[in-house]
């Protein structure tokens, strides 16, 4: 389904980076990853950029795991 909404670059690259801090990604890689996400042509970022990107994304997975796990635990145990 399409949306008929419009998110700037400028405000996915906000959504990004605070969506990768919120998870324990460091703040500065997580502004460059973000920066570089919303960048045109991800496919033509330097090898140093894309494992940046990959580094934060990964970090950013684990510990998003993690807290589902968690969330997922205490809510058995309180049932």
């Amino acid at each position: 389904m399409q949306s008929n909404y419009f998110i700037s670059n400028e405000e996915k690259e906000k959504l990004f980076h605070t969506q990768l801090v919120k998870y324990g990604v460091k703040y500065d890689k997580a502004a460059k990853a973000a920066q570089l996400m919303v960048s045109d042509g991800l496919e033509n970022l330097t090898q140093q950029e894309q494992q940046l990107v990959t580094e934060a994304c990964q970090e950013w997975l684990k510990a998003k795991k993690r807290c589902g796990n968690i969330n997922s635990n205490c809510k058995s145990s309180l049932t």
